[in-house]
């Protein structure tokens, strides 16, 4: 049996903040970064995972990573979904790593890292990208890597088993549409706060130019600007091209209201991150109030928990999973699972280092063996470092195509790691020369 004999962790960083690319309200100048893992095998393939950050938080990602090690390396290579199981709970049970969390923020997030890359190898290893080697396994194979504690109050086991066994029949031709025809993306890309009018008139043109039916503008710096900016993105688009916008955590709740009921003759389509990712009665009362008007939230969700609770209690109508935020692939599956009993959409969050690249693998998932529908499903695009992977994001006409590399997409180029290796790559040394 192949075993894992190391794990190299690397910090990586691009300097995207020279051109504002990513800027939003609460986040004006971020460098997109990957705390990167690579777990290196004895027999056969590497396994690849990343967690993103968007600057100095990397280097204690990293750290976080790196002392998970003694967990990982001398294990056998992981290949099914007993092995996967095994890995995520033995990560998430060390009582002592734990306590940082529990089951949150950079910890939860170096566990996620992992395991990801644990599902990078296991897929390489069967020859298949993530998308189709999770949706090859029996409904009790997928409900065994799923951790239900704290979750039976909302789905029970039985319950998954259901759902997943309702959608088994349809697996193969649901498979053969994502491969005809992809899977429907959203560009963010016309929208970030730091760009001029032009600017944004020009990208949202393009946008539409290039097939999507939907847009996204950061909102949140200024409510006259917004308003502005909004009104302007709805004469270039026109009335048929949705619009959703992105406060990203800026406002109070009676902030978030006022400020909403403003951009409201511009027909948004959802106000997402409008409040504290943690404020799940905030949400709650958001979304009551400006109904009809969708609340989105998830890339800042900490863990299935949170999700639960923003379900149980209405407080979103779009659910926005992170590929990197909570513990990996085997609890955004119980988050997928908590989506389809409530009959809420999945709209992953995407952008950032990787994230447009592992997102299409679980979101064509939850269509093929979870959810089995794209109905008011969309993925995040953001049209930017996908050169620096070795089995890109594409996206053609307004859709994600079905990746068909094995693995989960999370490899980057030799070369790009040479370069934007932090605090040592070319691209940051020979910037502070200058």
């Amino acid at each position: 049996m192949a075993k894992i004999i190391g794990m190299e962790v690397l910090d990586v960083r691009f300097p995207t903040s020279r051109e504002l690319d990513g800027s939003d309200a609460m986040n004006p100048d971020p460098d997109y970064s990957a705390a990167y893992v690579v777990l290196h095998t004895d027999g056969g393939p590497d396994g690849y995972g990343l967690a993103f950050t968007i600057g100095r938080g990397n280097d204690v990602q990293a750290a976080a990573i790196r002392a998970l090690a003694p967990h990982v390396v001398g294990r056998d290579v992981p290949e099914d979904a007993a092995a996967l199981g095994d890995l995520s709970r033995t990560l998430v049970g060390d009582s002592q790593f734990r306590w940082l969390g529990p089951e949150k923020g950079v910890a939860h997030m170096a566990v996620g890292a992992i395991v990801n890359a644990a599902w990078d190898l296991a897929a390489r290893r069967a020859n298949l990208p993530v998308w189709q080697f999770a949706s090859r396994m029996t409904p009790e194979e997928l409900v065994s890597l799923v951790d239900f504690r704290y979750l039976t109050d909302a789905l029970t086991e039985a319950e998954a088993l259901d759902i997943l066994r309702a959608a088994e029949p349809g697996r193969a031709e649901r498979a053969k549409q994502l491969e005809a025809r992809g899977y429907r993306a959203y560009s963010t890309s016309p929208g970030w706060l730091g760009y001029a009018d032009a600017k944004l008139v020009r990208l949202a043109e393009q946008a539409v130019a290039d097939g999507f039916e939907m847009i996204k503008l950061k909102v949140g710096g200024n409510l006259e600007d917004d308003v502005r900016r909004m009104k302007l993105a709805r004469e270039t688009v026109g009335p048929d091209i949705r619009i959703a916008v992105d406060a990203n955590q800026r406002w109070d709740v009676s902030a978030a209201v006022t400020w909403m009921t403003a951009l409201a003759p511009y027909d948004p389509y959802w106000i997402e991150e409008p409040t504290s990712p943690d404020d799940v009665l905030g949400h709650a009362a958001i979304a009551k109030a400006l109904a009809p008007i969708k609340v989105a939230t998830g890339e800042h969700v900490q863990n299935r928990v949170v999700f639960k609770q923003l379900l149980q209690a209405n407080a979103i109508s779009v659910l926005q999973l992170d590929a990197a935020r909570v513990g990996g692939f085997n609890e955004n599956l119980a988050i997928l699972l908590l989506a389809a009993k409530f009959g809420v959409p999945v709209c992953p969050h995407a952008g950032g280092v990787g994230l447009c690249e592992l997102v299409r693998h679980l979101s064509m998932f939850d269509f093929v063996a979870v959810s089995g529908t794209d109905t008011d499903r969309t993925i995040e695009w953001v049209d930017h470092l996908h050169e620096h992977f070795t089995d890109p994001a594409v996206v053609e006409r307004g859709r994600y195509l079905a990746p068909t590399a094995p693995g989960f997409s999370a490899r980057m180029h030799d070369a790009t790691l040479r370069r934007f290796r932090f605090p040592d790559g070319p691209e940051w040394t020979e910037t502070a020369s200058e």
